[in-house]
C-alpha cells in the first residue's frame, strides 16, 4: 500500500474532515473514495475515446439526430 501525503488549505481540510465525520468514515477512507471514482471517470473516458476511434462519424451523428428528433417530439 502506498503513502501520499497531501496539501490543502487548512478551510479544505477542515470540510474534509466534517465530510469524513458526517459520513461516519475516516479522512482516508474518504480520499479512497474520492480516487475511486476519479478512477473510474478515468477509465471510462478512455474506453469511450478507444470506442469512438473505431467507430463512424457519420453514424455517430446520424445516431445523434435521430435522439434530437425523439426528445422534440
Amino acid at each position: 500500500m502506498g503513502t501520499v501525503t497531501v496539501r490543502l488549505p487548512d478551510d479544505t481540510h477542515r470540510r474534509v474532515k466534517e465530510l469524513a465525520a458526517s459520513r461516519k468514515t475516516s479522512v482516508n477512507k474518504l480520499y479512497e473514495e474520492f480516487t475511486t471514482i476519479a478512477l473510474s471517470a478515468f477509465d471510462a473516458e478512455n474506453r469511450f475515446k478507444a470506442m469512438a476511434g473505431k467507430g463512424s462519424k457519420k453514424r455517430g451523428l446520424e445516431l445523434l439526430k435521430k435522439l434530437q428528433t425523439h426528445y422534440d417530439e
